[in-house]
């Protein structure tokens, strides 16, 4: 059975060059990927990919994003060669890549919708990687519509990644995150949480066309349901200085609806109980497999192993399972 997984992360070399010549020594979660053979190196990742059969990849870049520093020529000129260089691997290597995923700096907007539509239109890109926050701002603030609107006029979905630090601390008396709390935990709420500023923010009310994908199996959503459903029916019941009654009201859906609404991957790190929750929530056509590779212990094929094990130990139809492994994919990326 075809297997197309719609989020692996890579650094092709002239990439990976121009950020080392913009950030310099790469250190903390960065200086991880930078570690991990299969980002940089074309032979590994190939080694890795035919250790499963009927297996491709959409490539995307790992972070940072292309404006985490620097100045805004310097995003510009990152988001470009990230594109460039992922459009050319995907020409030369067609049955490996059949598409990429751009990422464009959000802080920029104009370049950032320049950028989306040259890599769909010129390039192939099958949509655009951005952040759950924009250093530090929510995707809802009224700069970045426009990249939202430009995606929902192309076709192409909006994948979002989590993006959190140690120096959001986990208790207001601190002044940064312990023991990875940030990532473990952290990362996952980033992703709910951003989900919750565009389904409130009446962005999807504005936009019913707009796709989104939620990376992780849509973080914490799917496993607080009865939070999101029943719980936000009652928004504005628990705030006492803001009165949301009306936002309930001037939404055209219930809240939960909009947050089935998004789509969701698979790289859940092997768990099956937390695939079983996302397919609960989204459903089955909402549902996409990814591995999130190659960022684990064994540098790669460990991710994609355990994914594609739960996945196949699923209690669901052949059907089902091809839509999954690539049948969503095709229809929502538009590949053949």
């Amino acid at each position: 059975m075809r297997k197309i997984d719609i989020f692996t992360h890579i650094w092709p070399k002239p990439f990976h060059e121009a950020l080392l010549k913009t950030t310099g020594q790469m250190k903390d979660i960065h200086r991880r990927s930078e570690a991990v053979p299969m980002m940089t190196d074309l032979d590994k990742r190939f080694a890795v990919m035919d250790k499963f059969d009927e297996y491709q990849q959409i490539l995307s870049l790992a972070s940072p994003p292309p404006d985490a520093m620097g100045e805004r020529a310097a995003w510009r000129e990152l988001s470009r060669i990230g594109s460039d260089s992922m459009a050319e691997l995907c020409r030369k290597y067609p049955d490996r890549f059949p598409s990429f995923i751009a990422s464009v700096a959000m802080r920029d907007p104009e370049g950032a919708v320049e950028e989306a539509r040259r890599a769909v239109k010129d390039l192939g890109a099958c949509g655009i990687q951005i952040y759950s926050n924009v250093s530090g701002k929510p995707l809802d603030a009224p700069e970045f519509r426009p990249v939202f609107k430009a995606m929902e006029s192309l076709g192409k979905p909006v994948w979002i990644h989590p993006a959190r630090t140690a120096s959001f601390p986990d208790y207001q008396t601190e002044q940064q995150s312990l023991y990875e709390i940030w990532w473990t935990f952290g990362w996952p709420y980033e992703s709910s949480a951003a989900q919750a500023r565009i389904v409130f923010s009446k962005m999807l009310d504005e936009m019913p066309n707009l796709k989104i994908i939620i990376h992780h199996a849509g973080g914490m959503t799917p496993f607080f349901e009865g939070r999101v459903g029943p719980g936000w029916d009652q928004l504005g019941a628990r705030t006492s200085n803001t009165d949301y009654k009306p936002l309930l009201k001037e939404l055209k859906k219930r809240p939960l609806d909009y947050f089935k609404m998004f789509y969701a991957d698979t790289a859940t790190f092997g768990s099956k109980a937390a695939l079983v929750c996302a397919l609960s929530f989204y459903g089955v056509n909402h549902v996409l497999f990814a591995s999130d590779a190659p960022f684990d212990p064994e540098g790669g094929p460990m991710y994609i192993r355990e994914t594609l094990r739960v996945i196949d130990e699923l209690d669901i139809s052949k059907e089902d399972r091809e839509k999954i492994y690539y049948k969503n994919a095709c229809a929502l990326l538009g590949i053949r």
